[in-house]
């Protein structure tokens, strides 16, 4: 009977199954076999064409002594912890004043969306027009308000490429946290705040009472999703600075890939790659063990 019962089972579950297999092919196809592919080639020291020299462990033991390697990780660290936290700042602030009853809410909404509307690749060929020390609209702005006296290059200074580019990066992805945090705002009922204020709780103990608790597991998903995604990040720090000048901006996304397209050492830079991963999953579990849930 069980048996019976078991196989009836499996053949209403035969559908679904058939659903889901092309996706979960091309899930595989995507993502699964190019990381498999990656852990393969970094056990050998290879260009992927000529040269299959295989060298074990070689690649993960030198990056732990290697200082290019620990100095674009705390880059790359420091990077993530200015960007999340520029995004939380003004994403939390923008989001608690959208959440109010004004007229043009929903207009300032969409506005503020933008940013994160635009490609990765136009924000960064946008900026690097801004900031052009010849011809770029800041600079003429300062200059005509005289907070400037002689053109500044932005992305060309060890001085200021660092943070013009976490600065661009803060105006890119601030609307997701905003967005994510106006949602779980809107989940909250009214009748807590009414409560708070007949009990006469000031603004801040309802900030610290009722705001962030209610909203404590939307602001750990989003923190862990913030981090891992730019701590990876590549495309805006690579279009603007490909990583200079010097080494201002070299974060290990860009290390990685110079150092298998750039120097052809591809087993190395899948190594490093395969790091990163374990990087972006520790980080991961750290922030869940940092910030838990309350029963």
């Amino acid at each position: 009977m069980r048996r019976l019962t078991s196989q009836k089972k499996l053949e209403n579950q035969r559908p679904g199954y058939a659903f889901v297999a092309p996706v979960v092919i091309m899930m595989a196809g995507l993502l699964v076999y190019p990381m498999l592919y990656g852990l393969y080639i970094s056990f050998f020291n290879t260009n992927l064409v000529s040269r299959w020299n295989f060298v074990g462990l070689k690649y993960y033991i030198e990056a732990f002594t290697d200082p290019e390697f620990y100095s674009s990780v705390l880059l790359t660290l420091e990077f993530m912890v200015l960007v999340v936290a520029g995004h939380f700042i003004i994403g939390f602030y923008l989001a608690t004043q959208l959440n109010k009853a004004f007229r043009g809410r929903i207009g300032y909404r969409i506005i503020f969306m933008l940013p994160w509307f635009f490609p990765e690749a136009v924000v960064a060929l946008l900026f690097t027009w801004i900031l052009n020390p010849m011809y770029g609209i800041m600079n003429s702005i300062l200059n005509s308000l005289g907070l400037i006296s002689t053109n500044v290059s932005w992305l060309g200074s060890q001085e200021l490429a660092f943070p013009t580019v976490v600065a661009v990066c803060i105006w890119k992805g601030f609307p997701l946290v905003m967005t994510m945090i106006l949602a779980g705002l809107q989940t909250i009922p009214s009748e807590l705040y009414e409560a708070a204020e007949i009990d006469g709780v000031g603004k801040f103990a309802q900030l610290r009472y009722i705001t962030i608790p209610s909203l404590k597991p939307i602001l750990k998903t989003v923190l862990i999703l913030d981090c891992v995604w730019w701590f990876k990040q590549y495309t805006l720090v690579y279009t603007m600075t490909a990583g200079g000048p010097g080494t201002a901006t070299s974060l290990i996304s860009l290390s990685v890939y110079g150092t298998a397209f750039n120097d052809l050492r591809f087993g190395k830079g899948a190594a490093w790659g395969i790091l990163v991963f374990f990087i972006c999953y520790l980080i991961n579990i750290l922030l869940k063990a940092v910030i838990k849930d309350d029963d």
